[in-house]
Parts: C-alpha cells; sequence; structure tokens
C-alpha cells in the first residue's frame, strides 16, 4: 500500500492569505522568518529566513467536536504552491520524530493509534494504521508541541 501526505487545501490557505479570519475568528498575525523551525503548511516547505509568514489558529477538523484539535500554524504570507500530493516525506519533516495519529470516518481519534513516530518510519507507521478498516485518515503532529503539520491518506 501507498500513502499520500495532503497539505492545506489552496482555497483555505489563500482566503487565511488575504486576511480571512482563522479558526478563531482573529486576523492571521504577519511575522518576518529568522528560517529556523517555520513549516508552511502549503507548500510543506520551511519557510526562508527574511519572508513574511502568518500565524493562524487552525482546525484540520469539518466540524467541531470535542476531538476537532485547534492549534497554531505557520503560513507564507505570500501565495505559494500546494505540495504535491505523494508518499515522499514532505521537506517540514525534519524533527527526529513525530506523532502519527489514525482518525476514524468521523473525524474522531481511533485510541490505540497515535504514538511517537522516528521520522524514517513515517510512511510505513501510516500503511500499517491503513491496514485497519478503523482508521480513515491519519495526521502527523509535532512530537513536541502536538501542532498539526500535515494529513496522510491511502493513495
Amino acid at each position: 500500500m501507498t500513502v499520500q501526505f495532503k497539505a492545506l487545501p489552496t482555497e483555505n490557505v489563500r482566503a487565511l492569505q488575504r486576511g480571512s479570519p482563522d479558526a478563531y475568528g482573529r486576523t492571521p498575525e504577519r511575522q518576518i522568518s529568522d528560517g529556523d523551525g517555520m513549516p508552511c503548511r502549503h507548500c510543506l516547505k520551511n519557510i526562508a529566513a527574511g519572508d513574511a509568514y502568518l500565524i493562524v489558529a487552525y482546525r484540520p477538523f469539518p466540524d467541531l467536536q470535542p476531538y476537532a484539535e485547534t492549534g497554531p500554524i505557520f503560513l507564507h504570507a505570500k501565495e505559494c504552491a500546494r505540495a504535491a500530493e505523494n508518499g515522499e516525506l514532505p521537506e517540514i519533516l525534519e524533527s527526529p520524530d513525530y506523532i502519527v495519529r489514525g482518525y476514524g470516518r468521523d473525524n474522531r481519534i481511533v485510541y490505540g493509534s497515535g504514538g511517537v513516530i522516528p521520522t524514517g518510519a513515517i510512511v510505513a507507521r501510516a500503511e500499517s494504521l491503513f491496514e485497519r478498516d478503523d482508521i480513515a485518515y491519519a495526521h502527523v503532529r509535532s512530537a513536541r508541541n502536538n501542532c498539526y503539520q500535515c494529513r496522510i491518506e491511502r493513495a
């Protein structure tokens, strides 16, 4: 089985880049990157030093419900191309490990599916999760801060 890493949808990102409110109804905050640890969740590349970026509250779930976590993410302030949907690890995944957690069709955590996984083993972990019928998709999240990085789906 193969997997696809999925970045945020372009239409959502463009709205935020144009000043639409984030998940908390706030205008995106604008900052300048120092080049250290500012991963854009749309192009799935790091934001270069000196480039403007946005900090927004993002909820990667379609509806409010108890498991619909909301947290901070970064986006390029200027338009960038959405990352290709493929099975290659995105550039932003440069830490030694990440949380990989499965979600059901109801967009709720599937208990027992999450774990801190070495970066090089993320694809294998996702493939093993997708052998289960109760896992619809997975999230990659920071192992240190639980920040959303990207989504993984079956290819």
